[in-house]
């Protein structure tokens, strides 16, 4: 099988995602994935004609983020109208997704040059959302919510904690972390390479640095603040009083009355506003172009897991490309495993017993923040920025998904 090469990536800051206080908020979906569909072109001096796809990621696909976001977005960067676009949803892994899927194609020998990525304006979906109808996974669909029920994600985190014994305090330690981290990463400009500014329309500039992170955190300021999903574990959902901690405990009875909520702002995903973008082609593409490659994908993989606890599938998905990739988890440099919930990475770390020092080496989410549909072609481009500055060989990408899901793939630095 062919080699699929990744020739760049690059990503835009990530901006508090709530109207009036993000300093992207104000801007269409469309505009941000053209930033960086644009300079992803801009930067390797690509002729877009000879773009066979461009593969987006968007979970909320409806209003401005609707009408197939990789079609759009291209055209609005300028692509020539012959580089094609389609947009998926997998939830949060929908930006590994899509470059799984581009992966496949290049080395499958059916085309030559894609751009995946994704994007998220969650300040968006926020404002748009109807607060008279808690979000359910299952759409209302009663037959499948009585196969298995889903609940809200914060809720399964906390459900996930408690069976497996996993304390505030070990949860609220990694949180720190993840700051303490992202603080370093940003003072050392290790995301410069990957980072590009937004600017508005009228050309003044919108964002060039990360917003969301807190520099300053620590165990006493976490310990303020008060749990958020106890307060969604006793919603209905519909008109029988049925609850989202209902929904959980009918799967998990053992957990009726013993639920440890240990979960709030400070140790979950940061709520922001983000894009990201790979560039990926053929060998044959590559040396035509004049391009060099930095990196090249080694195997790439999908699980499901419990769609009601949810949050599970990254540890079995690491485990299965690691198989596909004929690797250990002891010969990876660098681990990105999305810090959804920090319970989703602690998990992560016992359960595969990683060297911490090789987990979310710059931050994860909890500081940097979870634009859903990009956060996985972003991640890919941090593991790629690392493993150059670090001199490693081989990083896994991983991430929960909503429905109890998980991708996962596994790349490769070159020295070009």
């Amino acid at each position: 099988m062919a080699d699929a090469f990744i020739i760049d990536a690059c990503r835009t800051p990530r901006g508090i995602g709530k109207v009036g206080k993000g300093s992207l908020a104000h801007l269409h979906p469309q505009h941000l994935a053209a930033t960086v569909l644009g300079q992803i072109a801009e930067r390797n001096k690509l002729d877009t004609a000879t773009v066979d796809d461009v593969i987006w990621g968007c979970s909320s696909q409806r209003g401005a983020q609707g009408a197939d976001m990789g079609r759009m977005a291209a055209l609005d960067a300028g692509y020539d109208v012959k580089a094609s676009g389609v947009t998926l949803d997998r939830f949060c892994g929908s930006g590994i997704t899509t470059v799984n899927l581009a992966a496949a194609q290049i080395m499958s020998g059916m085309e030559d040059c894609i751009v995946a990525g994704g994007c998220e304006m969650m300040s968006y979906t926020a404002s748009t959302a109807d607060p008279k109808n808690p979000p359910m996974m299952d759409a209302g669909n009663l037959h499948l919510r009585d196969l298995h029920p889903q609940s809200q994600q914060g809720c399964c985190a906390d459900a996930i904690a408690t069976l497996e014994g996993i304390t505030r305090e070990a949860v609220d330690q990694l949180a720190v972390v993840s700051q303490e981290r992202a603080d370093v990463a940003l003072k050392e400009g290790r995301f410069d390479r990957s980072v590009v500014p937004v600017y508005n329309r009228d050309g003044t500039l919108a964002l060039d640095k990360d917003e969301f992170p807190r520099p300053g955190t620590s165990m006493e300021s976490l310990a303020g603040l008060k749990t958020v999903f106890n307060m969604f574990w006793d919603i209905p959902v519909d008109d029988k009083g049925l609850t989202y901690g209902n929904m959980i405990e009918k799967v998990y009875p053992q957990l009726k009355g013993k639920i440890q909520h240990v979960h709030h702002a400070g140790n979950s995903s940061g709520v922001v506003d983000g894009s990201g973008a790979v560039l990926m082609t053929s060998e044959g593409y590559m040396k035509k172009h004049g391009l060099k490659p930095r990196g090249r994908i080694v195997a790439t993989a999908n699980m499901g897991d419990c769609p009601t606890l949810m949050l599970n599938a990254p540890v079995p998905a690491a485990r299965k490309v690691l198989a596909k990739a004929g690797l250990t988890a002891g010969d990876i440099d660098v681990y990105e495993i999305n810090e959804a919930f920090s319970v989703v990475a602690e998990k992560f770390i016992r359960d595969l017993d990683l060297d911490r020092s090789k987990v979310n080496i710059n931050g994860g989410a909890m500081a940097l923040g979870h634009p859903i549909g990009a956060t996985g072609s972003i991640l890919i481009g941090t593991a790629l920025d690392e493993l150059e500055r670090s001199g490693g060989r081989y990083g896994l990408v991983t991430m929960c998904a909503a429905g109890g899901m998980a991708p996962a793939i596994i790349i490769e630095r070159l020295d070009a």
